[in-house]
């Protein structure tokens, strides 16, 4: 048994190449930071270690790469880690490790970019031939949490009792 999956979270570290292939096909490419916090034991400052990872997004993610991601965006990406090498010019083996996208989720505040309704886009790979781009959105990764049953409270809350400056038998 094998597998190759990622998840990142991070920002755009520049605004996504596309390319439109001869086949109808567009790819992307871009590049993610993800950053990592940690305190340092003997001296407890705080340090920062980024990893910036090339992103590769086809057909329909490459589409929502160049509408709506931009430099600085914050994004989720789920895919698979590829690597490949190939000769340059002068005869020397050049290697690169990628992270092929399976989807792209928009993160980020609602003022930063306009994000497309559903946010979040899954490649449906090579056997979708749909003229127009038609994004779809992804399932959840993991089963949300059922809350807990309580019963009913005797009134509804209104947002006027919410701000109302009332005292009350709350500890803070």
């Amino acid at each position: 048994m094998a597998l190759n999956k990622v998840f990142l979270i991070g920002n755009v570290g520049k605004d996504p190449d596309v390319r439109h292939l001869e086949g109808g096909a567009s790819v992307a490419s871009f590049t993610l930071a993800t950053t990592e916090r940690y305190r340092e034991r003997g001296s407890g400052e705080t340090k920062e270690l980024t990893e910036w990872h090339n992103i590769v997004a086809w057909r329909q993610l490459a589409d929502l790469a160049e509408n709506f991601i931009r430099k600085g965006s914050q994004i989720f990406v789920e895919g698979r880690i590829r690597s490949r090498s190939w000769d340059d010019q002068n005869g020397q083996k050049r290697y690169v490790t990628e992270i092929l996208a399976d989807s792209i989720q928009l993160l980020g505040r609602k003022g930063d970019a306009p994000i497309p309704t559903g946010g979040a886009y899954s490649d449906p790979g090579p056997q979708a031939q749909s003229p127009a781009p038609a994004p779809r959105a992804a399932a959840p990764a993991y089963p949300k949490p059922q809350p807990a049953s309580q019963p009913a409270p005797s009134q509804p809350i209104s947002l006027d009792s919410l701000d109302s400056d009332d005292s009350d038998d709350l500890p803070f």
